[in-house]
């Protein structure tokens, strides 16, 4: 496998993540030993796991922890979303996730904003997982 798409590898390790994604599922993992939850990669995190993890689905609900407007396209791909909005969202779950928010607002976007997950088929190999606000109207 190991193909690139825009920075992305797709891997051993990643393929449940992206296969999932194609059917609009949100895959996490959790460790079988601490019942925490993260997503991958395992080296990546700052929690203490064993190699005793599963796959499962998210509910895809979860709040801004941090973000940041870009107004310069990282990339080919990038260049007609200016300004766009990259986040970290602290899923129920307790994982986290850096994705993309999409707003047509992203000045009045705020930290602990409530969010949910949607799915932009961005080829026929990569559905990516991003996030809208979510409304209370």
């Amino acid at each position: 496998m190991n193909k690139k798409y825009f920075n992305l590898i797709l891997d051993a390790e990643s393929k449940p993540y992206w296969d999932a994604a194609k059917k609009k599922k949100l895959l996490i993992q959790r460790c079988m030993d601490t019942g925490k939850c993260f997503l991958y990669s395992r080296r990546l995190q700052n929690i203490s796991i064993s190699d005793n993890y599963e796959w499962i689905e998210s509910e895809g609900k979860g709040t801004i922890y941090s973000f940041t407007i870009v107004f310069s396209a990282a990339g080919e791909y990038y260049a007609d979303k200016v300004p766009y909005v990259v986040a970290s969202i602290n899923l129920t779950e307790g994982a986290r996730i850096i994705t993309n928010i999409l707003t047509d607002r992203p000045k009045d976007i705020k930290i602990n904003d409530e969010v949910y997950v949607v799915f932009d088929k961005v080829s026929d190999e990569i559905t990516m997982p991003r996030f809208k606000l979510r409304s209370f109207n």
